[in-house]
């Protein structure tokens, strides 16, 4: 599913030149539950930046779902995010004032689905979530660890291979939180890719397979690795 070869990230030029990242080189098969753990600053966003197509890599190699990022141009790179790809955030990034089930349709707005469809899957997703019960609610009337099912909801509901979830029980408290990481396990077991992005030791330590980042650097991998799954059907991009 995922594949760095020598992957580095810099910013800047000559004395001032900040390396984010150094050297990376590791691989996720199709249907493994991954935690990317280490201290801030230690180049986990950074990392997820890389694997989401958000940002590309000042050196190496970044291969998403068998397609070389650098070989891809913006059109193409949007396309693999919309149909490939899905994205937790510690901060919800919930539309405020919207209801939960068009909150969710946004996240099919690059699809070319009509947008009765897009509510259709939307109200499917939230239903899969937990939270077929607050379709019409705002986002103002959900409590955190709803809103951040919302968020999951949105960022699944086009069926992407590879779910990154970046500090996703961060602004949670421990029995919502708990509730998250429970429905990403449950996502995973459905065959979802996820790998969570934390700070948080104890809940890596709960998850089948560890890489700990230090200073831009993997410095362990730690756990098991998944049975690979069949190939995903082929995608074209346009």
């Amino acid at each position: 599913m995922v594949r760095l070869t020598a992957v580095g990230r810099s910013y800047g030029k000559g004395p001032h030149r900040v390396h984010a990242l150094t050297d990376v080189t590791t691989a996720v098969a199709p249907g493994e539950l991954v935690a990317v753990v280490g201290p801030s600053g230690s180049g986990k966003s950074t990392l997820l930046n890389l694997i989401g197509t958000l940002d590309r890599p000042s050196s190496g190699q970044v291969v998403v779902d068998g397609y070389r990022v650098d070989e891809l141009d913006d059109r193409k790179l949007s396309a693999l995010r919309a149909h490939r790809i899905g994205f937790v955030f510690q901060q919800f990034h919930l539309a405020a004032g919207t209801r939960a089930v068009d909150n969710v349709a946004d996240g099919l707005l690059y699809t070319g689905m009509s947008r009765s469809r897009r509510r259709e899957r939307a109200a499917a997703a939230l239903h899969r979530v937990g939270l077929g019960h607050r379709l019409h609610h705002r986002s103002h009337e959900l409590s955190g660890g709803e809103r951040q099912r919302v968020a999951i909801a949105r960022a699944v509901v086009g069926d992407p291979a590879l779910l990154l979830a970046d500090e996703p029980t961060g602004a949670l408290d421990t029995r919502s939180g708990a509730m998250v990481l429970e429905l990403l396990r449950e996502l995973n077991a459905s065959g979802t890719t996820v790998m969570v992005i934390t700070h948080d030791t104890e809940l890596a330590a709960s998850l089948p397979r560890r890489l700990v980042m230090r200073d831009g650097r993997l410095v362990e991998d730690a756990g098991i690795t998944a049975t690979v799954t069949g190939p995903r059907p082929a995608l074209e991009l346009e």
